[in-house]
């Protein structure tokens, strides 16, 4: 074999030695090629899947919002409620002052009939007042202009008597308006109050 032979047989050896590694290096390639590609995909179907919205915040609900809405406590809330209590207030001092006022119209009766023995204009007065004093504290106790006069047993006959049983009856309104708390319905001074007034209209009807 000659010089050139043996150069190109050479030449053709390293060229198949050459394919048959990048053969190789290729194959390699793919393998490795194929092993990522199969692990992203077992990676993927592993991953939970992200919701489509976020978790809602319970602090950010619709309660918490109408509870800002309502604005409790504010300067506005805190004045009406302090107007509310003091109308309150008023209208028991005034109803305690008409039954003070009841109480003491029926004594100074008591002690002009004692003295006199008889009625005059002022007394007539008195009395007409104590009725419609009577009739308001009775209303502001929960009764009506439409209850009728309780029952009295063993009305006085005698005209003393009577104005006496008028005085004691006053009295004892007043002391039962005084302890009867705001805003409550009292059965007990409404069937106190009707009891006086049938006895304040009997009186006025044996003085005239």
């Amino acid at each position: 074999m000659s010089v050139g032979q043996r150069s190109d047989t050479i030449t053709a050896i390293d060229t198949m030695l050459s394919l048959t590694y990048h053969r190789k290096s290729f194959r390699a390639f793919l393998l490795t090629a194929s092993l990522f590609l199969l692990a992203f995909v077992a990676s993927g179907q592993t991953l939970p899947h992200p919701s489509a919205s976020p978790p809602l915040d319970p602090t950010q609900n619709g309660s918490n919002k109408d509870d800002k809405d309502v604005n409790f406590g504010s300067p506005e809330n805190e004045m009406r409620a302090n107007r509310e209590i003091k109308e309150e207030k008023k209208k028991y001092d005034e109803n305690v002052a008409r039954a003070r006022e009841v109480s003491q119209l029926a004594s100074q009766v008591s002690e002009h009939f004692d003295k006199q023995r008889a009625f005059n204009s002022d007394d007539a007065k008195r009395l007409e007042r104590i009725e419609k004093l009577t009739k308001r504290i009775r209303n502001e106790a929960g009764g009506s202009d439409s209850d009728t006069d309780a029952d009295i047993n063993e009305i006085p006959r005698e005209r003393q008597m009577l104005v006496k049983r008028v005085a004691e009856f006053a009295d004892e309104l007043q002391k039962m308006v005084e302890k009867t708390p705001r805003n409550v319905v009292s059965a007990t001074v409404i069937d106190h109050a009707n009891k006086l007034l049938g006895l304040v209209q009997h009186l006025r009807d044996l003085s005239r």
